[in-house]
């Protein structure tokens, strides 16, 4: 990840959700440089989450801003910036 990329990771996803729909769901606030719906390496099953890399922080934050809490398929998203994911599942777990 270069100096400039914002990653955030996008939870509950339905399992339907796919790179393009991530993709659509959220240029909608800047330009995304990737969007991801992550798959089990071995089954390429659907693994509820994924995550979207802006360029600029302003259209990071705008999505956390409008995308957390939102509804999507039956399912509401929670969307944060990607270290904080982190952080807090090593904490949990501890």
């Amino acid at each position: 990840m270069s100096a400039q990329d914002y990653r955030l990771y996008i939870g509950n996803l339905s399992f339907d959700t796919t790179d393009s729909l991530l993709y659509q769901l959220f240029s909608q606030f800047g330009s995304v440089k990737e969007a991801v719906a992550v798959k089990d390496k071995d089954t390429e099953e659907p693994r509820g989450f994924g995550f979207v890399k802006y360029i600029r922080l302003e259209e990071a934050e705008e999505a956390i801003r409008e995308m957390n809490g939102q509804t999507v398929d039956d399912r509401v998203l929670v969307v944060k910036f990607a270290d904080e994911h982190s952080r807090t599942n090593r904490r949990s777990s501890n």
